[in-house]
């Protein structure tokens, strides 16, 4: 990797000044790194350029990219971030700080058996850096990607536990913010050195299946996209294979792969939302479905933000074969998330971050929201939960939905009181009930992914100390905590019901 080629990735994506800029930071970079050599024996600043390479691919902002060419100069080098933000401003030097930020959250984790980021420090870093700017992590995913992609050169103590933090720490960050082709990556490299021997099993047992299906996938292929064309409905269709450590996870729930109708999947991308659902009914009208495994989650995305129609049909000759129908956005999002939809060179946020305006988001990152909330109360010397905290930030996510259609993301196992917060926290004050569904809930009722939440209100209602046994959520718990202070109550939720909360959620996973 050398200078050429990130301008070469960065032309036609920004303008002429901001590539100028780029290839002063790449200048300094080099400089301030020179002698430095990776493990490899490569000059160490091909990291730095291939973590540009990266972001540039993602569609980043141009701040991000020179971030993230130095993003380990105040951390490696002798450069501080007074001269980073005297030679390329603010907003950069904020970044390689958020960066060095998380760096140092991971300081520390020296054993296997102290991967995640357990500690309050450890935590308290790894918040801040989130919440004050969510590119921050981008940057470190992109870090953590070209890593992993030259782990071989490590011991094998450090290889398992680099492994170990990316597949339980940086994956599922990835998840979060829908990066879907960078969390399976992440996950894929790191299934190899954690577990070699079950990756080569699985990997083996999917390439006997591949080998059989691809000539009878192609030609179920080139029907559709004769038959699309036929009816000039404009679209294109690839494959999709699964990925080695998703199958792997899924051969634990269904043991017989000939089971697994989704190891291969044809994939059409159309222009807009009406034409999915024609395309769908015209799979339909082609081949025979099996009504069980049609998902519309178009009308109710996963909780990660993904949106596709799925449906599995058989062919004449007994073929089962997945179909995934989007629009082009919704592709672009479920392979880059996040990163596909920075508009930073026309409207900044970094600010917004730090005056804790935070811009309007998808309802599947308001999570980045709450972070920001924790990482303010932490930079005011105030409490906050650790296991909540790390339950917003890992946990399996649900979306429910207001009775008006708005969609709002919640951690698995959290309460109707929790979604009240999020609505409005004086509006939950207030509430006296819930409907689910259209059916009366007790306050103890533990949301679905799915739910339509009504929230009932009465003027004599107000926040009461039990409420502390009804909310998961580290934003609901902080707010309540706050009302019950200023109307004199000191409410605390007993430890015995903070575990027993802990026990359902891991008994809901097993």
């Amino acid at each position: 990797m050398d200078t050429s080629e990130v301008l070469r990735a960065a032309k036609g994506q920004y303008g002429k000044q901001q590539l100028l800029v780029l290839s002063r930071a790449i200048d300094y970079a080099a400089e301030v790194h020179k002698g430095q050599r990776r493990k490899s024996g490569e000059p160490y600043i091909t990291h730095p350029l291939s973590v540009a390479v990266l972001l540039i691919e993602w569609g980043m902002d141009v701040d991000s990219v020179i971030a993230g060419i130095l993003h380990d100069t105040v951390e490696d080098t002798t450069a501080t971030l007074e001269q980073i933000e005297h030679s390329f401003g603010k907003d950069v030097a904020f970044l390689v700080d958020g960066v060095t930020k998380v760096s140092q959250a991971r300081a520390g984790m020296q054993s296997l058996e102290n991967y995640l980021p357990q500690t309050r420090d450890n935590l308290t870093k790894l918040l801040i850096a989130v919440g004050q700017d969510v590119r921050v992590i981008i940057i470190k995913l992109a870090d953590r990607l070209h890593n992993m992609k030259t782990l071989q050169y490590k011991s094998q103590e450090k290889q398992k536990k680099i492994a170990r933090e990316t597949i339980e720490v940086f994956a599922p960050l990835a998840d979060r913010l829908n990066m879907g082709r960078v969390r399976v990556q992440l996950e894929e490299l790191s299934f190899r050195y954690l577990w070699p021997k079950e990756f080569e099993t699985t990997k083996q047992l999917m390439d006997s299946r591949l080998s059989k299906s691809k000539k009878k996938l192609e030609s179920v292929r080139r029907e559709v996209d004769a038959y699309l064309t036929k009816e000039k409905i404009p679209h294109s269709i690839d494959g999709r294979v699964k990925s080695v450590y998703s199958l792997y996870k899924k051969l634990k729930r269904v043991p017989n792969i000939d089971d697994i109708y989704d190891l291969m999947a044809l994939r059409i991308v159309v222009d807009d939302l009406a034409t999915c659902y024609l395309v769908l009914g015209e799979l339909h009208s082609l081949y025979e479905p099996m009504v069980d495994r049609i998902k519309d989650y178009i009308a109710k995305p996963k909780p990660n933000g993904y949106q596709s129609l799925h449906t599995t049909i058989i062919t004449k000759n007994g073929q089962h074969v997945e179909f995934q129908v989007r629009t082009r956005e919704m592709h672009e999002y479920a392979e880059r998330g996040l990163a596909a939809s920075f508009h930073y060179n026309e409207q900044k946020l970094t600010e917004a971050y730090i005056r804790g305006n935070m811009a309007e988001l998808p309802a599947d990152l308001h999570w980045i929201a709450d972070l920001q909330n924790a990482a303010a109360q932490i930079n005011e010397g105030k409490e906050f939960d650790v296991e909540n905290l790390k339950v917003d930030l890992f946990g399996d996510r649900i979306f429910v939905f207001s009775p008006k259609g708005d969609i709002y993301d919640l951690p698995d196992g959290a309460f109707p009181l929790d979604y009240a917060y999020r609505v409005h926290s004086d509006l939950a004050a207030r509430a006296s009930g819930f409907m689910i569904n259209g059916k009366m809930e007790p306050f103890s009722h533990q949301l679905q992914h799915g739910d339509v939440v009504e929230i009932l209100t009465s003027k004599g209602a107000k926040p009461r100390p039990d409420w502390q046994q009804y909310v998961l959520t580290s934003h609901a718990r902080m707010k309540l905590r706050a009302q019950l202070r200023k109307g004199g109550v000191l409410g605390r939720i007993s430890n015995a019901a903070s575990i027993l909360h802990r026990k359902m959620r891991k008994n809901k996973r097993s």
